[in-house]
């Protein structure tokens, strides 16, 4: 309903996949950046204002609690615009969920510190990142499916693959923003006011965001399954999926579990573990995961060439088995304290998550119809989010509390792979399904 609006005459452009990617990717960029933005300051700057208190591990531990809790509400974010997306469009739904991030992420740059407000400023803090965790709950999904339901079958992976590129652009500009806060003023400065910059800017990158999204059209797929159920009645599209698509959601979770685990650990917790653990400058870490960061923007797209011409499998088995090996290949390399050496752990961790990002996305889609894809796909993506990356900066640091080595978190990654590997053996190839004809339970 919403798509005829903003339609002129120049329908031809509106379908253009490069058009139709770059929207997808611009938004699930913006609103990663709002999400990690949020996890990096939890590990340089939450555990001083919000929780001020407790022992400096135990406040990054409750920072990172607070993190987690967008998590929580990703799955619920995940059924409600998943619906909304199944039953209305993917488009206008992906609207309301870049509006809804980017929100929250301007408001988190106005919540006073605990200094101020007491303990009312977590509250807000924990609020605000409910927000932030439902709207991403229906973004990846969504994003993913406006490219691939307009694309071409044999280039499904590398078109797909574009929103998957927007999590490390968006960790990039976020860990850039805090960077460049960083070097133009004072640690004490950067503490007390410097950082909501960052949270601030969160509202032009929306309003880019908006921009493109409305540029673009509902996707044919969606349209030509409105049109066929036209007459049918409706069925609420969750329960269609947890009905006769559970294994779907299971198995398609459980692919993920190296992918995410290990993404939040490269990327978030080698923050915590270089200026907590190895007491070094948050500058080498930051660098670390910068560089990483632009090794998979740049690696995601390229393993998904080769993912649509050898298939999805292959991928997915190779990115599983580099997780196990370099679990440990990553902790001996951050504990050499040799800035070249961190570096290096990270990049090599992120080139891994950019082979399993360059599949994700094709995969997904093509284990659900249409009529329920959205819902399916956000369901399981989410599934995962929550049970391997919501977890993992907790679990990490606990497990180096206890065990007071990084090798500890090395096995406990090491598991999430091994978890991803057999979910991967278990699956089929996708490569040759035919979105249009995604039908009934597999």
């Amino acid at each position: 309903m919403t798509n005829t609006a903003v339609q002129p005459s120049k329908r031809k452009a509106h379908t253009s996949l490069p058009l139709i990617a770059g929207s997808s990717l611009a938004g699930t960029a913006v609103e990663w950046y709002d999400f990690f933005l949020y996890g990096t300051a939890s590990a340089l700057v939450f555990n001083e204002l919000f929780f001020p208190d407790a022992d400096p591990l135990v406040g990054t531990m409750l920072a990172f609690g607070t993190y987690a809790v967008g998590f929580v509400a990703r799955p619920i974010g995940a059924a409600v615009l998943g619906h909304y997306g199944d039953r209305r469009g993917r488009r206008a739904t992906l609207i309301a969920s870049l509006l809804l991030m980017g929100t929250a992420t301007f408001l988190i740059a106005l919540v006073p510190p605990y200094s101020a407000i007491g303990v009312a400023a977590p509250v807000l803090l924990v609020v605000l990142r409910l927000v932030q965790g439902f709207a991403l709950g229906g973004e990846w999904g969504g994003a993913v499916l406006l490219v691939s339901e307009h694309g071409d079958p044999k280039r499904r992976a590398f078109w797909s693959s574009w929103p998957n590129v927007g999590p490390p652009l968006g960790n990039l500009m976020a860990a850039g923003a805090l960077v460049a806060l960083g070097a133009v003023m004072s640690e004490e400065a950067f503490l007390d006011w410097g950082w909501r910059i960052a949270f601030a800017l969160s509202a032009l990158l929306v309003i880019i965001g908006l921009w493109l999204r409305l540029y673009v059209t509902e996707t044919p797929l969606f349209q030509q399954a409105e049109a066929a159920r036209a007459d049918e009645p409706r069925r609420m599209p969750l329960g269609v999926v947890i009905r006769d698509h559970w294994r779907q959601v299971i198995l398609a979770a459980a692919t993920r579990f190296g992918e995410n685990a290990g993404f939040y650990i490269y990327s978030l917790l080698v923050i915590t573990y270089v200026t907590k653990m190895l007491d070094l400058d948050k500058s080498v870490g930051l660098a670390a995961v910068m560089i990483g960061q632009g090794v998979a923007v740049v690696a995601i797209p390229l393993f998904a060439i080769l993912a649509d011409r050898r298939g999805r499998r292959p991928i997915y088995l190779a990115a599983s088995v580099a997780t196990i090996v370099w679990s440990f290949v990553f902790f001996a390399l951050l504990d050499t304290r040799n800035t070249g050496a961190i570096i290096v752990a990270v990049a090599g961790g992120l080139l891994i998550f950019a082979a399993y990002s360059s599949v994700i996305g094709a995969f997904f889609c093509e284990l659900f119809p249409t009529e329920v894809r959205y819902s399916g796909v956000s369901l399981a993506y989410n599934l995962a989010s929550v049970l391997a990356g919501s977890l993992a900066p907790i679990i990490a640091v606990a497990l180096y509390g206890w065990f007071d080595t990084g090798y500890a978190i090395g096995a406990y990654l090491a598991v999430m792979g091994a978890i991803s590997l057999v979910a991967t053996l278990v699956a089929r190839e996708t490569r040759t399904v035919d979105l249009a004809n995604v039908d009934g339970p597999k």
